[in-house]
């Protein structure tokens, strides 16, 4: 009796561990899931974090960009720079539109960042009205001379007219000093200017003809012969 005893011992410590050997499997593949699932989260926040860094990315170098050649473009009134401008905006609305795009999916397939992507979305809107601004003063340039009028001699020039396409007026320019005059483009029109100098009234041609969307920077010095515009 003794002897079956010590025998069957062997299987009841054979039964327990078998028990614990079930539950540390149990437990190990119940911590692998929790695993998973933290490395699932870990990668979709990765995978949202980039999204977000490029629609601020988009935003920002869009918003340089455009400002940079309009920035040049009003300076100097280059034909060249507005139509660079034109096509940046085709390619650069382009771009955003397919970054927005890309943003708005990431909302549908992560609800927890939602609102940093929706977010980073109205950031890039943000450049619709700054680009509609540019436009709406471009289109002002096109359609205005801005002149300055320089005076060139040792003497005092006084009671300046500008006429033409819209008037202006200067009270006078001493020697070497300059004035700028912003002259509206109404349609097809000629500028020119009269004024006293050494007690005489004179008049002679600024620029001999300008129509609508041919609005330049220019210099005029007063005495000298008319500007070319192109």
């Amino acid at each position: 009796t003794t002897n079956n005893r010590i025998k069957q011992m062997p299987q009841e410590l054979s039964a327990i561990d078998n028990a614990g050997s079930n539950f540390c499997v149990h437990s190990a593949k119940g911590g692998e899931g929790h695993l998973l699932y933290s490395m699932d989260v870990g990668n979709k926040q990765m995978r949202t974090e980039r999204h977000i860094r490029l629609g601020r990315l988009t935003a920002i170098i869009s918003f340089l960009l455009g400002t940079i050649i309009f920035g040049l473009y009003y300076l100097t009134s280059s034909s060249d720079l507005l139509f660079i401008g034109y096509g940046y905006i085709l390619v650069a609305g382009l771009v955003n539109i397919v970054v927005i795009a890309l943003l708005l999916n990431r909302v549908r397939k992560d609800q927890i960042n939602r609102k940093g992507l929706l977010r980073t979305s109205g950031i890039m809107l943000l450049n619709i009205p700054v680009m509609l601004l540019y436009c709406w003063i471009a289109f002002i340039l096109l359609n205005t001379m801005r002149i300055t009028f320089t005076n060139p001699t040792q003497t005092e020039v006084s009671d300046i007219k500008v006429m033409g396409c819209s008037t202006g007026y200067i009270d006078k320019l001493r020697a070497g000093e300059s004035r700028n005059v912003w002259v509206d483009i109404s349609g097809d029109c000629t500028i020119s200017i009269s004024y006293h100098l050494d007690g005489e009234r004179k008049e002679e041609i600024v620029v001999g003809y300008v129509t609508n969307s041919m609005g330049q920077k220019i210099e005029h010095r007063i005495g000298e012969p008319e500007t070319a515009l192109f």
